[in-house]
């Protein structure tokens, strides 16, 4: 008997269950998304994107192109709450996307998520979004001249803000890789990711302009991000300029790697 079928969280353990959820608009994916734990056993399966405390990778599947979230495995007393009292972080980021794209926010369209547990403890969680066809994120407005656009798109970034935190919404991790941006059509499009640390009460002036401070920004960076952010929150932009949160300059000349 291999030592694989003595472990009663194997793929075939008694103690192993796996639930999978995939969005009605992708229901031909439902297999490809229930595979996921098999796939990613295999480290030749997807193209990786990513690979560090969490995994990402990137897959065709049906004509579909999806990015696969595989998050780590939490501590054990992590592992039990979501085991039984809390969401994952995989079906927190499904439910978030949905919510954002209904309110008219931007972000990759949700598929699917799926997590499983050995016994009472969450082992494995991994989200499904379909790939954003956005061609940048903040990283690229942070070089000028780089991104067509790019002023109308800082506001856009500014407005996007804005929105979610009227709506009582904050992202914890609002930082420059989870910021894609790009023009459709003559018009700027945003959109955002990562979004399991989003929280979700009222939001003041104090608390929406300090949720910019993992964003390096130049004064002209700062001044659109600033007029989006008040024109949709109804605040004076001279004001939130005056009360933005210290980030880095990116008009100082040591400013260095940018990325």
């Amino acid at each position: 008997m291999s030592a694989s079928s003595n472990n009663p969280c194997s793929s075939r353990g008694l103690l192993r269950s796996q639930h999978t959820f995939v969005h009605p608009q992708f229901a031909r994916l439902k297999h490809f998304v229930a595979s996921l734990p098999q796939l990613f056993a295999d480290p030749e399966q997807g193209r990786v994107i990513y690979r560090g405390r969490n995994e990402l990778r990137e897959f065709e599947v049906e004509g579909v192109r999806v990015v696969v979230k595989s998050f780590c495995k939490p501590h054990l007393v992590n592992r039990l709450a979501y085991g039984l009292l809390r969401k994952s972080k995989a079906q927190r980021s499904f439910e978030y996307a949905d919510l954002l794209r209904n309110e008219g926010i931007g972000s990759p369209a949700p598929v699917g998520w799926v997590t499983v547990r050995c016994g009472l403890l969450l082992a494995e969680s991994y989200y499904v979004s379909v790939s954003s066809d956005l061609p940048f994120t903040y990283i690229d407005l942070m070089q000028p001249g780089r991104v067509p656009g790019e002023e109308i798109l800082l506001r856009e970034v500014g407005r996007t803000a804005g929105r979610m935190h009227n709506l009582g919404m904050i992202h914890r991790d609002f930082s420059r890789g989870n910021i894609l941006v790009g023009m459709k059509e003559g018009k700027p499009c945003v959109e955002i990711i990562d979004l399991n640390r989003i929280r979700f009460h009222q939001i003041n002036m104090a608390e929406g302009l300090t949720n910019f401070n993992r964003l390096p920004v130049s004064d002209m960076m700062r001044r659109l991000l600033a007029e989006g952010y008040a024109e949709t929150r109804g605040y004076d932009a001279a004001q939130c300029q005056t009360n933005w949160p210290e980030t880095e300059s990116l008009d100082s000349p040591a400013a260095g790697n940018r990325t």
